[in-house]
């Protein structure tokens, strides 16, 4: 085992909406203490401009290309995410040299699997420079170099979370993220993992609520609260490609589209999404190597209790149990930014962050790339 490192994590996840930034102390195997978090959420100018930045980044070819102005905008989300990582410091009573190391995931503008393309906006080097603290990044392209999907990364520290999950808990247990994208981590008695992207998350809930509302996303699942399911709708979803066939394959942001405005009410729109968020999990769990007792939901998709009672409801007819991240003694929010902190870690270790059974690599491989503070 290595030494026990002290690592900020910083998310910024496909939902675009702000900055997670998780304390966690580790050696990149065990989990020695998870420490504070913070949310920071966008305001809606940059919010703007990530959403451009994913027009732009259209005509990328290589990963390192920058075309049009993604390279001012990849300048200031990085001098965002290094003032959220100040105003952590700050809150917690803490400086830069308490911090050996920050995992800095980016914001995700392009990602093509298939094309063997993935590009997370974020300069490393310019972060270190601001924080004054180490700081590893790009951590999805040594996985594709090597033949993997890029994603998901999160599933090695649910696989550490596992070992701390409380008694009770009927297993196999899955973890399932519901971010922007949803995916499913499956942590077998042995160790076996098996994990996989399982379909839109709050993506196209948001994307329809701002399209006809101007909000950022259906606070507390109200408007789907007032909407009813179109089944011929979730059909046509499910019938994609994305969800048949043995192969599994991460998503990009783009892969789905919400429906066209006004083919169906707001507020069914809404519904049939968030009941789509579920049966996409459902269906896809199908590919796991045994049939899930007990799923545990972290990520934003566990505060839309719409989400979670669809959930709820298409589990328990499978007889299967779903819990927030919260019943099993975590933070739901901070998970992400926490894998992110810990993933950290494993990388200066050399430890592997992706398997065959999680992004269908050769081989377990590490990856991520170092920038030292000044």
């Amino acid at each position: 085992m290595g030494s026990v490192r002290t690592a900020i994590g910083l998310m910024s996840g496909t939902s675009m909406d702000g900055i997670d930034a998780a304390l966690l102390h580790t050696d990149g195997e065990r989990i020695i203490r998870r420490g504070p978090f913070l949310y920071v959420p966008y305001d809606d100018d940059l919010r703007s401009r990530w959403k451009a930045a994913l027009q732009t980044a259209k005509a990328v070819v290589e990963r390192g290309d920058r075309p049009g102005d993604l390279a001012d905008t990849e300048r200031v989300l990085t001098l965002c995410h290094a003032a959220v990582v100040k105003s952590f410091l700050a809150r917690n009573g803490l400086s830069p040299e308490d911090i050996d190391l920050i995992g800095f995931h980016g914001q995700t503008v392009l990602h093509r699997p298939d094309a063997g393309v993935t590009v997370q906006i974020g300069d490393g080097p310019l972060l270190a420079a601001e924080t004054g603290i180490d700081v590893v990044y790009d951590m999805r392209a040594n996985d594709m170099a090597h033949g993997g999907q890029g994603a998901p990364l999160i599933p090695v520290y649910h696989a550490a979370l596992s070992a701390n999950l409380p008694k009770g808990f009927a297993a196999p247990v899955v973890f399932v993220n519901i971010g922007g994208i949803s995916n499913l981590t499956f942590v077998g008695s042995d160790g076996t993992l098996s994990a996989f992207d399982s379909g839109p998350g709050n993506m196209l809930i948001d994307q329809w609520i701002e399209a006809h509302t101007g909000r950022a996303y259906d606070r507390n699942g109200e408007t789907a609260s007032r909407g009813k399911v179109v089944p011929d709708l979730v059909r046509r979803y499910l019938d994609s490609p994305f969800f048949s066939g043995n192969v599994r394959r991460s998503l990009d942001r783009s892969d789905f589209v919400p429906p066209v405005k006004g083919e169906v009410s707001l507020e069914d729109g809404a519904r049939t999404l968030a009941h789509l968020t579920a049966a996409s999990i459902l269906k896809l769990a199908d590919h796991l190597p045994q049939p899930p007792k007990t799923y545990v939901v972290c990520g934003g998709g566990r505060l839309n209790p719409v989400i979670m009672q669809e959930f709820s409801e298409l589990a328990a007819a499978k007889g299967a149990r779903v819990v927030s991240a919260e019943a099993g003694g975590f933070d739901g929010g901070a998970m992400e930014a926490e894998a992110w902190a810990y993933l950290a870690v494993r990388s200066v270790e050399g430890l592997p962050l992706t398997f065959p059974g999680t992004t269908g690599v050769g081989a377990a491989v590490s990856g991520g790339v170092l920038a030292r503070k000044p």
